[in-house]
Order: structure tokens, then C-alpha cells, then sequence
């Protein structure tokens, strides 16, 4: 079964998105100790991202910057209050937990590539 398992793990490896596939815009939901949907917009440069996310609820518009490795993601809003988005993505979706800084506000999340 280990060349099995190599065999899956390189075949993983050649599938996961190369982390140019985030750039673009992205739909989501988001709920837990808030509920809403989002749109998040991204640029990238290597594994850094940046763009913004506007959000349902509060309603608002705000920068974030994030990293990609592999097929994990990370993420924060820069602002007054800062929240911290991690993750995985595959294709077209990521999904994760998202988390209010100094808080036990948070839930789950997840998102669609719509360009």
C-alpha cells in the first residue's frame, strides 16, 4: 500500500490548485455567532493575498490580506475589528472557521469562485 499512498499523495500534489486559481471573486456564507454571505475580491502575488470582503451583516466593505501553503488558506480583515478566516480550499470552494479576535465570536464559513 505505500506506493499506493505515494501514488495518491503525488496525484494530490499535481491536482491542488496553483494559488493563482484564488485571484478573482468569490461568494460565500458565513455563520455561527453571526450570519450573513460575503463577497470576497483577491489579488495575488506568489502566496500573499490581498483584496477586500464585503460583508451581509455588519454591512461593510473592508481590506484583507491573507496566505496561501498548499491547499490551506488564512485570512484577517485590516480594521477596528480584526477577524481571522482559516481554511482549505480545492477547485472552486474553500470552507473554513472564522474567528473575532479577543472574542469567542465565531463559526463556520465557505465560498464559491464565481470569476
Amino acid at each position: 500500500m505505500t506506493s499506493t499512498s505515494a501514488s495518491a499523495a503525488a496525484t494530490a500534489q499535481a491536482t491542488t490548485p496553483a494559488a493563482t486559481d484564488l485571484a478573482g471573486s468569490w461568494s460565500g456564507q458565513y455563520s455561527g455567532s453571526f450570519q450573513g454571505t460575503f463577497t470576497l475580491s483577491w489579488t495575488q502575488s506568489g502566496s500573499t493575498l490581498s483584496g477586500t470582503i464585503k460583508l451581509s451583516d455588519p454591512a461593510s466593505t473592508v481590506p484583507l490580506h491573507g496566505t496561501v501553503n498548499g491547499s490551506s488558506i488564512q485570512f484577517g480583515t485590516v480594521g477596528s475589528t480584526a477577524v481571522s478566516y482559516s481554511g482549505t480550499f480545492s477547485g472552486g470552494s474553500m470552507s473554513g472557521t472564522w474567528q473575532i479576535q479577543g472574542s469567542s465570536s465565531g463559526g463556520p464559513w465557505s465560498a464559491s469562485k464565481t470569476s
